[in-house]
């Protein structure tokens, strides 16, 4: 089965002092809120996926998985190609995980087998609302919790953090008059100071389980 490519278009980003050392490398985060466009189609002709662009309109991310739909691996690459996430779904049962896996080349293979982050979504099938719990792994006795919480059937949501706040939302596109374009253009607002390719490999997740890739 082929396996999805999310291309991450950035620079390394320096480690602020203090920071705590995580098991993937950040790619920048940003002193001031960003907005990316979020088209759920690819780029190739007859191909699954998703492209992003920032706010001039460039690619900044891109995601193909050919002709492969609810593929079990995403990769997130930089613009010279070398992995820097392999997301692979996992199953426990009848539910399912998702765990992000720092990748040291470009053979796809994971330098760790403990995962940067891990996805787990909410068993409940009585609620409306969507929840999934996100651990973020930065040491070995440290990790820092996200939620993304959404409604059921809708194509939004939003990555809280421990103390309940905002750090990103995805929502469906709207012009500068409040109009809403198609259901395939969406929005992703990252607050400052959020790894946004964190956010972006949470969009593949949630995608993933939407079976929207």
């Amino acid at each position: 089965m082929a396996s999805s490519k999310v291309h991450c278009i950035s620079e390394p980003a320096a480690v602020a002092p203090g920071e705590a050392t995580c098991y993937y490398p950040l790619c920048p985060s940003s002193l001031k809120r960003e907005s990316f466009t979020v088209w759920m189609k690819s780029l190739i002709m007859h191909s699954n996926g998703c492209t992003v662009f920032n706010e001039d309109g460039d690619v900044v991310y891109r995601m193909d998985n050919y002709d492969t739909r609810r593929s079990k691996k995403v990769h997130l690459m930089d613009l010279r190609g070398r992995v820097i996430f392999t997301i692979v779904k996992r199953k426990l049962g009848v539910f399912g995980f998702w765990d992000g896996y720092k990748s040291e080349d470009s053979a796809l293979s994971p330098c760790s087998e403990r995962a940067g982050f891990r996805v787990r979504r909410d068993c409940s099938f009585l609620k409306r609302s969507f929840l999934c719990k996100v651990a973020v792994f930065c040491s070995e006795a440290q990790r820092t919790c996200y939620t993304i919480e959404g409604l059921v059937n809708k194509p939004e949501f939003s990555i809280k953090n421990s103390a309940g706040n905002i750090v990103a939302e995805f929502r469906r596109k709207q012009t500068a008059s409040g109009v809403y374009l198609g259901e395939d253009v969406m929005a992703l607002v990252v607050e400052p100071q959020v790894d946004r390719s964190l956010a972006v490999a949470l969009v593949a997740v949630y995608a993933s389980i939407c079976h929207r890739i």
